[in-house]
């Protein structure tokens, strides 16, 4: 009971933070030309939708490149509304990784910063449930509103190719830059804690898998073979090992600003700490391929970092059954149905 009264009181924290998005919203449809802002929104219902991906293939919306400085200012904004300044950073630096992989990659030319599209499903509405989602390469940011009520922020995506930029003068200052550092660093920092007989049953596969295992699903089934939960709960860890835990969690919703934040953090402790499992695959030293999972009743935690000898990472954040708003648009519809507002 006392997860659920945190949950509620996360979301009733989030109008504020709602309102400011459909703001935001409605002043980047405002400064992007006709054609473009046409481009931009879809239909709610529409199937694009539920279809994210993380790798620079073709995308509905409209792109950064299409957009002048005052639209781009305008996207910025947007995005400021949902992220912390520590999230917001780490967006940016993974859109700057494609100047990177320019001068790293032969066929470097096909990595483009300006590559990133913004797309609004339905009409940012008070009342109304609407969504927009910010993607490109290794960045998927799916959003959906119950109106100003309350927002889902599922699922997340974030991707750093390289990890560690390699030192090479001529990428200057970003030499050397991890931008998805605490979220390896914080694992590494549970794996040390535990003790032998511990650390055997968190490493649950001397290999990984070549990628997060849920992909690009639209939805992910928690009791599928695949997603079990795997290696070592909550329940057998000490205290200590429980913080350092929790902490790796707070660094997956610590990139949301505060209120999703929250919201994140309630939703995971619903079914109690104990009951979360930490699983690890994979090599344990720096530098060579591995991968982790932190999994609990409500959501999936998965990092990989396989690809390019161990230098590349992909993490996500999966909510079983609030991914793209479910349960959000299921309590919304439940409370309006019967009045006059329709969707």
């Amino acid at each position: 009971m006392r997860f659920l009264l945190a949950l509620l009181t996360a979301l009733l924290a989030l109008p504020a933070h709602s309102q400011a998005m459909r703001q935001a919203a409605e002043r980047l449809l405002a400064a992007a030309p006709e054609a473009t802002r046409a481009r931009m929104q879809r239909p709610f219902d529409d199937a694009d939708r539920l279809d994210w991906h993380y790798t620079p293939r073709s995308r509905n919306g409209a792109a950064m490149k299409e957009l002048d400085a005052r639209g781009r200012e305008a996207v910025h904004a947007l995005l400021k509304t949902a992220l912390s300044a520590a999230g917001y950073r780490k967006a940016t630096n993974i859109i700057e990784l494609e100047l990177v992989l320019r001068e790293i990659e032969t066929f470097g030319l096909m990595r483009d910063p300006e590559r990133y599209h913004l797309t609004i499903y339905g009409k940012p509405d008070a009342n109304a449930a609407w969504g927009w989602r910010f993607e490109g390469h290794h960045l998927s940011l799916n959003f959906t509103l119950a109106g100003d009520k309350a927002a889902a922020d599922a699922p997340s995506f974030f991707g750093a190719n390289p990890a560690t930029v390699p030192k090479n003068p001529k990428f200057g200052a970003r030499q050397g830059l991890r931008v998805l550092a605490a979220e390896e660093d914080e694992a590494r920092a549970l794996l040390a804690m535990l003790s032998g007989a511990q650390r055997k049953e968190a490493v649950f596969e001397s290999r990984t898998f070549g990628e997060i295992v849920t992909g690009n699903a639209a939805k992910v089934d928690p009791t599928s073979g695949s997603l079990r939960p795997a290696g070592i709960a909550a329940a057998q860890m000490d205290e200590k090992q429980r913080a350092q835990l929790w902490k790796l969690i707070e660094v997956y919703a610590g990139s949301f600003e505060p209120g999703l934040a929250a919201a994140r953090l309630a939703r995971a402790k619903q079914g109690g700490i104990e009951a979360i499992h930490f699983g690890w695959a994979g090599a344990t030293e720096r530098g060579r391929p591995h991968y982790y999972r932190v999994q609990g009743p409500q959501f999936l935690i998965e990092y990989d970092c396989t690809q390019n000898d161990g230098n590349h990472i992909h993490t996500v954040w999966r909510d079983f059954n609030g991914d793209f708003g479910r349960d959000l648009l299921r309590q919304h519809y439940a409370l309006t149905r019967g009045t006059p507002h329709r969707h």
